[in-house]
């Protein structure tokens, strides 16, 4: 039996050093990039720290107070109210979408497909000052349509601030519907027909197909697009700044203070707080993180799990 030795890292590396080479650009531009600024915003979230002067460390001082800030559980509670609520269409907005694009009976079926995509690569701000003339209160064509039925108008954008959630919902899932729409159709057409053709020869009815089985096939792909719009959640700034008037409270009572808004306004925009928008950046990351793990365990396949006497229990 022929052994053979193993061979020591340096040696790999030497051996290997034309292939590494050529993937070297990529770990230094995410070291230098990527890596180096999160452990520097991490680093940085331990000390007081205006960017000028000198840093002074001051432990979790950063984290404490802002537990302690009212306006921090504001920019929170705003923050998952718009995106649990704009997942709803988000969701079955996309799947709907994609299941009538995917049957045979839509014509011009491309067209649509760059219709419904056309949000995501639109400037947020020109779309944004769309939809606040739409939701305007003297001329706003959502106004306009509650005169005719002799309805007063709203003060969407202003009055205690409470609806102006409403028009960043609206705008929020308008914008990722044609997103998840383009990613479900792709999983949609990559079931196999036969699947469906056994089922139908097994008497499944249409209900039973698209429940049993083409939404738990797309499970990975619903699971993917749900954590990207979670992250999309967390990132949301423009469509709100944008419709409170670049306001970096969030309008009327900070009706539409999102997280966001709240790390940008204490650095670099609104103040000069680098260590305490460090420590808002981290916890945003936690919460994705966790957030991410949540689905994550959710949306898995269980295994049977074996019982006394060799019996199988789902």
């Amino acid at each position: 039996m022929v052994q053979y030795k193993k061979k020591g890292f340096w040696a790999t590396l030497y051996e290997n050093r034309v292939a590494y080479a050529y993937i070297a650009p990529f770990y230094i531009l995410f070291l230098i990039f990527g890596l180096f600024p999160m452990a520097a915003g991490l680093v940085i979230s331990f000390f007081r720290w205006d960017g000028m002067s000198e840093m002074r460390f001051i432990g979790f001082e950063n984290y404490v107070n802002l537990f302690n800030d009212p306006l921090f559980w504001k920019a929170l509670g705003n923050t998952l109210f718009i995106g649990i609520i704009a997942h709803i269409p988000i969701l079955l907005g996309g799947l709907i979408l994609a299941y009538i694009l995917n049957s045979k009976l839509v014509k011009f079926s491309n067209v649509f497909k760059t219709i419904y995509f056309m949000p995501m690569v639109t400037s947020s701000v020109a779309i944004t000052i769309i939809f606040s003339s739409m939701f305007g209160y003297n001329y706003g064509v959502l106004n306009w349509f509650l005169s005719l039925f002799g309805e007063a108008p709203i003060n969407w954008l202003g009055g205690d601030g409470s609806l102006i959630k409403v028009a960043v919902i609206v705008m929020f899932a308008w914008k990722w519907i044609g997103w998840n729409m383009v990613i479900y159709l792709a999983g949609m057409q990559g079931i196999s027909n036969d699947i469906y053709e056994a089922a139908e020869i097994d008497g499944a009815t249409h209900v039973d197909v698209v429940f049993k089985i083409m939404i738990p096939l797309l499970k990975p792909i619903i699971l993917f697009t749900l954590i990207q719009s979670t992250i999309g959640m967390f990132n949301l700034f423009t469509e709100p700044f944008v419709l409170t008037g670049s306001s970096w409270t969030g309008g009327t009572n900070n009706g539409a203070l999102t997280l966001m808004i709240y790390l940008l306004n204490k650095a670099p925009q609104g103040g000069n707080l680098y260590g305490y928008a460090s420590a808002v950046a981290y916890v945003i990351t936690i919460m994705i993180i966790l957030i991410s793990t949540v689905l994550n365990k959710v949306t898995e396949d269980r295994e049977p799990r074996k019982l006394k006497g060799g019996a199988l229990k789902a």
